[in-house]
């Protein structure tokens, strides 16, 4: 029988307010380049204040993704929190126009804190430098978990930043009970290596019982696994799960499921901005599989997806992923 939903992605839901910035902002700054930070809130407005001319567009990683496969046509929905503030309004509309199903209610107005929010310093290299801001995304809780939806889903797809909230380990469990007592699987993007440092044993215990499918890159599984050998991690990890799709920058990605290895090549592109690369490879390798292509082919896809998000400012595509997948021959 056919399920509701591709996908149900959960994650933390934040406005990117993107900014070019020089490496020399960076460092009057103490800004790490090239991984995401958390901040508070008054962290938050001082770099506001201080960075130039910005763009205010609808981000979150785990939301990119549904945004990528509901822009191909695929059956999604996502979980995660906002504040029934400006903000959170231009977030559930940028969600919902890209045909996902939306439907966490909101924190009241009188709610501590905001709408979360990423700025996102680009470098001329168009290397991307986070600092997000939680806000209320970071008290997403079991309660918000509609456990109807979860079973409604072929795959669920768990957002590795999510980690950082103080019922997200609960919150995670009551989806991955549910999508499994429906037969539904379950995938993981570990997001960032210093996420991964900050909750590797959760991360180990999780991916060990429940993950059927791991999205990373070079950084992250390395650090997972605690080598700089890339081939022992990538390695390590398909002994692990039942598929491994883990990206690696130019190099293209990797992906290994039943003892077998395929490497992708990368799609030659301008690099703009590099936000949302890996967002838009989980989208498009999630569509190719909901959607009955071979595993070197979404890999493939999202090759594809990943070139185009990272030619423009933003994480959400501005091409027909559709018409690039047939251009390079995949549909």
């Amino acid at each position: 029988m056919t399920k509701p939903y591709h996908v149900v992605g959960i994650g933390n839901a934040l406005v990117d307010i993107l900014a070019h910035a020089e490496d020399a902002f960076l460092e009057t700054h103490g800004i790490e380049k090239g991984i995401m930070q958390l901040i508070d809130m008054e962290r938050a407005v001082e770099l506001y204040g201080r960075v130039g001319p910005a763009q205010e567009i609808s981000g979150g990683s785990a939301a990119n993704t549904i945004a990528g496969i509901a822009r191909l046509g695929g059956r999604t929905a996502y979980v995660g929190k906002v504040k029934d503030d400006q903000l959170g309004a231009i977030f559930a509309h940028d969600l919902r126009a890209q045909g996902a199903h939306y439907t966490t209610r909101p924190a009241p107005k009188d709610t501590e804190g905001e709408t979360g929010r990423c700025i996102v310093l680009v470098t001329p290299d168009g290397e991307r430098s986070m600092n997000t801001y939680l806000g209320v995304t970071e008290h997403l809780t079991p309660a918000d978990i509609d456990e109807r939806q979860m079973a409604g889903a072929e795959w669920i797809y768990l957002e590795g930043y999510r980690f950082d909230g103080p019922e997200s380990h609960e919150a995670f469990a009551r989806a991955i009970g549910a999508a499994r007592a429906a037969r539904g699987r379950v995938s993981l993007t570990l997001s960032d290596p210093f996420c991964v440092e900050r909750h590797r044993e959760a991360f180990r215990r999780m991916i060990r019982e429940d993950v059927d499918l791991l999205f990373a890159n070079r950084a992250e599984i390395l650090s997972m696994y605690e080598t700089e050998d890339f081939s022992e991690a990538l390695s390590r990890a398909a002994a692990e799960i039942d598929i491994v799709a883990c990206t690696d920058s130019e190099n293209g990605a990797h992906v290994l499921a039943e003892g077998q290895h395929w490497h992708v090549p990368a799609v030659p592109t301008q690099v703009v901005d590099a936000t949302g690369a890996g967002d838009l490879f989980a989208a498009a390798f999630l569509w190719g599989l909901t959607h009955g292509h071979d595993l070197e082919t979404c890999g493939r896809m999202g090759c594809v997806a990943a070139s185009e998000i990272i030619s423009h400012i933003g994480a959400r595509p501005e091409a027909d992923l559709s018409a690039l997948f047939r251009q390079h021959g995949l549909v």
